[in-house]
């Protein structure tokens, strides 16, 4: 076992090991997000909300005027 975490820790096969386990994770992520039809139609609902309109408050003000935008 402590020779493979040697070979593990070497410049050139840190790369290659860090590369591998950054792809599974995306990968995993991915998998998760568009598996069940619930949670992808849930997400892609999402992706209009940065061009929708801001809604009027009851005081008639929006919110990013409250902050003095």
């Amino acid at each position: 076992m402590e020779a493979f975490w040697q070979w593990i820790v070497q410049p050139r096969n840190a790369g290659t090991v860090a590369l591998l386990l950054f792809f599974f994770g995306f990968m995993g992520v991915v998998i998760y997000v568009y598996t069940g039809k619930a949670r992808k139609q849930r997400l892609e609902s999402y992706k209009w909300i940065p061009l929708e309109d801001d809604e009027p408050r009851d005081d008639g003000v929006r919110s990013d005027e409250r902050q003095g935008r």
